[in-house]
């Protein structure tokens, strides 16, 4: 039986048995780390949604694509599922970028205190609409320049900025994080071509080898 063809068993996942209990942020962060990851919200513990195979391809073409440009320019970390920690939430969105002058450190804290410079959320089955624009409304309060939320099945990109109206981005609109990630150059398309596996039927073109040599360099640099 083809993969995709298997019945979906995502379903069947037995929520965390700290969800919905009420505690301080102490006993929270004391919590084990779990999969998928615990938020704490107005004191109370809530799970992040196990990522569905769109979910996870998106994130990973994000983190693939963002980390490297970001750390050849030294212009800051991109990081994926990284908490940050305040007195009444701890969140944990599916990709973040800390600004280099903001990462007082030269190793990963266990948390981050602050909200990123730019956060990003897939919503996946399972999650609403009005949860996920909240959270990055909470993201842009505790000092988000840029939260981007984005909608696989609608293939399109929410923009949040402080003080401006809600944009909807789709098809050739490039990501909105120019003043944070200058000359990136990606598009709401490029993002949706991430999920688009017909490069499967294609036969390896001779430059691949050179392509992994050249990342495996990249890699050795940084």
């Amino acid at each position: 039986m083809a993969i995709s063809q298997r019945p979906d068993t995502t379903d069947d996942f037995t929520p965390s048995p700290y969800v919905g209990q009420r505690m301080t942020l102490e006993e929270f962060l004391a919590l084990p780390e779990e999969k998928p990851a615990l938020e704490y919200v107005d004191g109370v513990v809530r799970q992040k949604v196990a990522a569905k195979p769109v979910h996870a391809d998106i994130q990973s073409f994000l983190i693939e694509t963002l980390r490297p440009f970001a750390r050849r320019r030294r212009l800051g970390v991109v990081l994926s599922g990284a908490r940050f920690v305040t007195p009444t939430w701890a969140p944990v969105p599916d990709v973040v970028f800390y600004r280099r002058e903001r990462l007082h450190v030269r190793r990963a804290p266990a948390d981050f205190v602050e909200a990123p410079d730019l956060a990003i959320e897939i919503i996946s089955p399972g999650q609403t609409l009005a949860d996920e624009v909240q959270k990055c409304l909470d993201f842009l309060e505790n000092g988000t320049i840029v939260a981007l939320l984005i909608l696989p099945g609608e293939e399109a990109v929410f923009e949040f900025r402080q003080q401006q109206p809600l944009n909807v981005l789709r098809g050739s609109d490039p990501l909105p994080v120019d003043d944070l990630l200058p000359g990136l150059g990606l598009t709401v398309r490029d993002l949706f071509e991430a999920v688009n596996w017909s490069w499967l039927d294609e036969e390896p073109e001779n430059g691949d080898q050179a392509d992994d040599e050249a990342r495996a360099s990249e890699r050795s640099e940084g």
